[in-house]
């Protein structure tokens, strides 16, 4: 599922998925208010880092609040501890425990991002697509009406370009480290460089994935490009180059890090470390090695603007 897409509300279970969106006339049962919601976030999520970019693009920061869950879990899931602090809005010890406040009994998957909602105390929804789609466009009484990030005239675009980004490059980024055949190994790995490649050309002539500006699939592909070299590359064995060896990439990557909201919303702490079950047996795969970058280097993307 990509952002911009506008499911049928629901706060109903499906697949471990809640539904529930926010419309800023209350339509949905969720109306937006400034003050009224909270996201809970980890730092590792890459799909959590989404909601949060959109976040702080839009300018939500005194709309919607956050906090984080820690790093590791324990066998009830996500939890809070000091490292990343307590629970701000309901004291929780875990995240858990949104869940069953939910869905009584709920024995599904607990994931992030959550979106909760104060005054019914109850999670509006866990799909990330549909809480960066409803921060991006619900908030406007409050957003900063310069960051369009779902332009309606872009939307089918945005939506194409998010499936692909989403099948072929962070997902099988993912789906790379879980190969148990050399061919598998060798299909999904090109596929993953083919898309690097591909968004490599694309930004040579441009600052941004469409233009200019900032959509949503920009948001959607930088989670990817931050954990690349120091997670899903040397994780997986993807690439013997790595983001930096895709220059237009590259100089792209730094210019969104240097932004606010895609810098502090970023702890490449959390990436320096084995992301738990991953396969690594079975095929034969390339040595890559996790490598440090330099992100503050200056990225000179500023005159693509202009084109």
């Amino acid at each position: 599922m990509t952002a911009h897409t506008r499911i049928a509300c629901s706060a109903e279970k499906s697949a471990d998925v809640l539904h529930g969106c926010i419309t800023a006339d209350g339509s949905s049962g969720f109306k937006a208010e400034a003050g009224r919601y909270h996201l809970y976030l980890a730092w590792s999520c890459p799909w959590a880092q989404r909601t949060a970019i959109v976040r702080g693009l839009k300018g939500l920061h005194d709309v919607v609040s956050l906090s984080y869950v820690d790093d590791e879990r324990d066998e009830r899931g996500w939890v809070f501890r000091e490292r990343r602090g307590a629970d701000p809005v309901n004291g929780f010890t875990h995240l858990a425990q949104a869940y069953e406040a939910t869905i009584p009994g709920y024995t599904g998957s607990v994931s992030v991002p959550v979106l909760w909602d104060r005054e019914t105390g109850r999670i509006v929804s866990n799909d990330e697509s549909v809480i960066a789609a409803d921060l991006a466009t619900q908030f406007e009484e409050w957003g900063d009406p310069e960051v369009r990030l779902y332009p309606p005239h872009l939307r089918a675009a945005i939506s194409e370009l998010n499936a692909d980004l989403e099948t072929n490059l962070s997902g099988g980024a993912y789906e790379v480290a879980w190969t148990t055949t050399q061919v598998e190994y060798e299909v999904v790995r090109l596929r993953v460089i083919a898309t690097l490649e591909r968004m490599n050309a694309r930004l040579a002539e441009r600052r941004f994935l469409f233009g200019s500006e900032i959509t949503v699939s920009d948001v959607w592909l930088w989670p990817t490009l931050a954990r690349f070299d120091l997670l899903d590359n040397p994780l997986g064995k993807i690439s013997e180059r790595g983001l930096t060896g895709f220059p237009h990439l590259w100089a792209y990557a730094r210019d969104l890090y240097q932004q606010p909201a895609f810098r502090d919303t970023t702890d490449f702490n959390a990436f320096r470390r084995d992301r738990p079950g991953v396969r690594q047996e079975g095929p034969e795969r390339i040595a890559v090695d996790p490598v440090e970058a330099n992100w503050g280097k200056p990225h000179g993307r500023d005159r693509l603007s202009a084109q």
